[in-house]
């Protein structure tokens, strides 16, 4: 078990296997995702999330659709499976 894994370099993660490790965590790394998936659509929709109405189109507009949980939680998601199948992919754990 490769205790730590997150952050390692790819060199790294393929040495590890080559020397027998069969599992490595990655928990870290998702979080992280997760938490940059969130980031990312904050910073594209920053000037919709300043409050329920208002934004660059207009003053009288709706930012329902961008402050939306389910919006941002989306992209969360996205982010963090992405490299979890980065992972999959680092660990050659695809199709076996």
């Amino acid at each position: 078990v490769f205790h730590g894994g997150s952050g390692s370099e790819k060199g790294d993660i393929a040495t590890a296997l080559q020397a027998g490790v069969a599992k490595m965590n990655v928990d870290t790394d998702t979080q992280w995702a997760y938490w940059e998936g969130l980031l990312k659509f904050y910073k594209a929709n920053e000037g919709y999330l300043q409050g329920q109405i208002g934004n660059p189109i207009g003053a009288d507009k709706p930012n329902k659709s961008y402050y939306d949980p389910r919006k941002w939680v989306r992209e969360s998601e996205v982010a963090m499976a992405s490299r979890v199948a980065e992972s999959c992919r680092d660990l050659r754990n695809i199709n076996v």
